[in-house]
């Protein structure tokens, strides 16, 4: 069976493969490790149970729903409960609860890392495709045998192992062998314990390609003054490879550490580097590799996935500049608030931004807005959200804008202060970096020497975009 032990076995032997098994491991740590793996509904219902290490009691699922699920306050509740000895980390996905269970103290990023995996193998395999319904409660239960059959595979003795699904489809299907381990242990050895478990082998396409997306949100929070109390870039850099044979990749960004690690430290350089706070990788990037020179070298799997995620802090070129002029007063008795709202392009003249919409707060009392005017775009006031609602489907770049608006407030008994929520704002702008990173290369080599055709685009979206008044 693969040199595995189930909760059963030998513990000695369990610990030991699963600390050798490094290269079909998506994470692995040498510490504590995951006691249980419970699927609860929102109703605090067991669906699923998996006890890996038998040091946790049965009736802890019950204990779990009673302190967290049946609560007023669960969506409020922290992601981890310390609850009678034991740890409990889930996550809630559509209508359930993953919940690992660890009686000692586990590597908590793993278990996330794992529920997460183990969410997008049940998609893998229940989701219905033809009619494009994503799987729910109801195809767990139909199908409990092969949920079962997964989970007694994707870890052992509370240690994780194998977590890709196209090695999971090559021999469980529909709860059954596909063919008796016997006749195909040839071809399935390398795939369970060979260092690339992500790609299958002679893979051929008709054109060889790759696409590139780098997607960057932008977090920014000002302050009423112009003063920036929250500005940080998330980024993401999807990937679809399309590429024959067993092809190795290398790829290469303006982030400052790497462009010195490799020599290009010069200052007309450094002016266009960018610092990245923090990054992660996908499983089939060389860590070591990128440790020892910060050089991103990979084979990639077949299709779209994430190669590296990362987040920046520094020297971010804000797209948009929003300077507003809120004043209240009265006229004939009657309070009022004008407003006026300029909006203007940073990003250079050639770029255009789309589905450009901003969100103007307005005072609960208000009775009506008008007049309302924008020389550019639709303009609607939204009572049931209390905003002006300001839509530019298209903003070329360097281009600035105005809105002028006065609304008109009823009478209140309470006279209770205006809160003057911020004014936010949501984009695309697309081939934009607001971080200013950059792909400078993406070498492949493969052993037929075919030549790839690279395709790279990029996107700015907002995030949580606001500017207080």
């Amino acid at each position: 069976n693969l040199g595995r032990s189930k909760s059963g076995g030998d513990r000695s032997v369990a610990d030991f493969v699963a600390r050798v098994r490094v290269s079909t491991t998506s994470v692995v740590y040498l510490g504590t490790m995951i006691s249980a793996v419970l699927l609860i509904s929102k109703h605090g219902d067991v669906v699923i149970s998996r006890f890996y290490r038998g040091d946790v009691p049965s009736d802890v699922a019950n204990t779990f729903a009673d302190k967290v699920i049946r609560q007023k306050n669960t969506a409020n509740l922290p992601p981890i409960q310390y609850i009678n000895g034991y740890s409990f980390a889930y996550m809630k996905h559509r209508d359930m609860y993953f919940v690992g269970i660890s009686k000692g103290n586990a590597n908590v990023a793993m278990l996330f890392q794992f529920l997460k995996n183990l969410a997008a193998i049940f998609g893998a395999y229940f989701d219905d495709n033809q009619l494009k319904i994503p799987w729910d409660q109801a195809a767990i239960q139909e199908n409990f045998t092969l949920v079962y059959e997964l989970l007694d595979e994707v870890m052992d003795y509370g240690y994780p192992q194998n977590s890709s699904v196209e090695i999971l489809k090559m021999y469980i299907n529909t709860g059954e062998m596909k063919a008796k381990f016997e006749a195909n242990q040839a071809a399935l050895m390398p795939e369970l314990t060979g260092a690339v478990d992500w790609r299958a082998k002679d893979i051929v396409h008709k054109k060889n390609e790759v696409f590139l997306d780098i997607q960057e949100s932008i977090e920014l929070l000002m302050s009423a003054t112009g003063t920036v109390l929250r500005n940080e870039v998330v980024g993401v850099v999807h990937m679809k490879a399309l590429l024959s044979g067993m092809p190795e990749c290398k790829f290469g960004l303006n982030d400052k550490i790497s462009m010195e690690a490799q020599g290009m430290g010069s200052n007309s350089q450094k002016k266009f580097a960018v610092e990245m706070v923090d990054c992660t990788f996908h499983r089939c990037v060389r860590l070591g590799k990128f440790d020892a020179d910060r050089s991103i070298t990979f084979v990639p799997p077949d299709g779209k996935f994430d190669l590296m995620q990362y987040r920046i802090s520094s020297n971010i070129k804000l797209p948009f500049k929003l300077l507003p002029v809120i004043e209240e007063s009265e006229e004939k008795g009657v309070k009022v608030v004008n407003i006026t709202l300029k909006i203007k392009a940073v990003y250079a003249h050639g770029l255009l931004a789309n589905k450009v919409v901003v969100k103007i707060p307005v005072p609960p009392t208000t009775a009506r807005v008008k007049p309302l005017y924008a020389i550019y775009g639709s303009t609607t006031y939204k009572p049931e959200e209390n905003a002006i609602v300001w839509k530019l489907k298209k903003f070329p770049g360097e281009a600035e804008f105005t809105l002028t608006a006065k609304a008109q407030l009823m009478p209140s008994i309470s006279n209770k202060k205006w809160s003057r929520p911020p004014i936010s704002c949501t984009f695309d702008v697309p081939m934009y970096t607001a971080s200013g990173l950059k792909v400078r290369f993406l070498k492949i080599f493969e052993r037929s020497g075919y030549k790839a055709v690279k395709w790279v685009r990029y996107l700015t979206k907002a995030g949580s975009y606001e500017q207080r008044i």
